[in-house]
């Protein structure tokens, strides 16, 4: 099976989740980011299918949780947005020869080794692609290239059908999973809420958090 590493670009914690702040404070924000992180974090590293894990990013508090997870910390493209720092990943990785990239956004906090391994096992022999859409169908929140740039990134909020569009632009015809934990992602005091009322409520280090600000 192809080598996938997992890849998560991570923005400064400071300023964090700003269109959460008609609900939170500004230090919850960096918190509640550094706290999704780290659950995203643990979910790869229970993961069976991964050959490892990076991490893009020049917050010290990022990079001292990657470590803990027994991740690798990058910073080529960091300061260049979502795409610039994955784009920077898969260059890392195609440049040590590794075979395929799955990327996702540290603001999955329902996200689960399983799904992660669920994500992997529908890679298909290069050129290939995958993606797991945001939960409003806009959002591409895990893409996996196999090899890392067969297909053109772009992330944004509405990159789900452009990222299909590119793939068969090149023939590549992508291959579909959606997924709960993996499609729920925290942008908005909206999500926060649907996040809130998922049930069975799954016992993660978010929720704690939340329930600990009183939502």
């Amino acid at each position: 099976m192809t080598d996938v590493w997992a890849c998560v670009p991570v923005k400064a914690f400071t300023g964090a989740k700003s269109r959460t702040g008609s609900i939170l404070t500004p230090n919850q924000r960096e918190v509640l980011a550094a706290t999704m992180l780290e659950d995203v974090l643990a979910a790869l590293a229970g993961a069976t299918r991964l050959a490892g894990i990076l991490v893009n990013t020049v917050d010290p508090v990022a990079a001292d949780l990657a470590y803990r997870y027994g991740a690798r910390v990058v910073t080529l493209g960091a300061l260049d947005g979502h795409t610039g720092a994955v784009n920077g990943m898969a260059q890392v990785l195609t440049a040590e020869g590794k075979g395929a990239l799955l990327t996702v956004p540290g603001d999955i906090p329902r996200v689960t080794s399983r799904e992660i391994d669920a994500v992997v096992s529908s890679c298909l022999a290069p050129p290939s692609f995958t993606i797991a859409p945001a939960h409003d169908a806009l959002g591409s929140n895990a893409v996996l290239c196999a090899p890392p740039f067969s297909v053109p990134l772009r992330f944004g909020d509405d990159s789900y059908f452009p990222h299909l569009m590119a793939a068969r632009a090149l023939g590549i015809e992508p291959t579909v999973v959606r997924l709960h934990g993996i499609g729920l992602d925290i942008d908005h005091p909206a999500d926060l809420r649907a996040f809130m009322a998922v049930r069975p409520r799954m016992p993660t280090r978010t929720l704690a958090l939340l329930e600990g600000f009183g939502l």
